[in-house]
């Protein structure tokens, strides 16, 4: 039986704090404070190092089916758009057809992992395993690949 993964995008695969540091209305009321809600924000997010190359070989792995659980700001509609139309310029449209899944109540998910920066929206209470990434043991994409390659020996 395939094993569950699910990546989250923002700080993961797309570089949302690279955006938000280099966008001028990030320092501007309203949006101090709340840069997720800058219109466009997500629209041209640059990958994260070695998150396509990585992400792609999980979709290829027979043994894993993949999924992207991202939260999307509720104040910022066209943010769920934009996240669509993120994963489909970096991934062939065969290999993720309706894997999209946006939520802020990640715990929800039944699987066996979650691929995710932060604890919140339900990360940290993810019933399967939460590899965080970032973290010390899971700092960048070559190490969360070293940790899926040494489970399937």
């Amino acid at each position: 039986m395939k094993k569950i993964i699910y990546i989250d995008m923002d700080g993961v695969m797309a570089d949302f704090e690279k955006a938000r540091s280099n966008h001028p209305l990030s320092r501007t009321t309203p949006f101090r404070g709340r840069p997720d809600t800058i219109p466009g924000i997500y629209k041209d997010l640059v990958p994260i190092e070695g998150a396509i190359e990585s992400v792609n070989t999980l979709l290829d792995t027979p043994n894993y089916d993949v999924y992207f659980l991202s939260t999307a700001p509720w104040d910022n509609p066209e943010a769920w758009m934009h996240k669509r139309l993120w994963i489909d310029k970096y991934f062939e449209t065969r290999k993720i057809r309706k894997r999209l899944i946006l939520s802020h109540q990640k715990h929800l998910m039944i699987g066996d992992y979650l691929i995710d920066d932060r604890r919140f929206n339900g990360a940290s209470e993810f019933k399967g395993k939460w590899i965080h990434f970032g973290s010390k043991d899971y700092p960048d994409w070559m190490s969360v690949m070293d940790y899926f390659a040494n489970i399937n020996q």
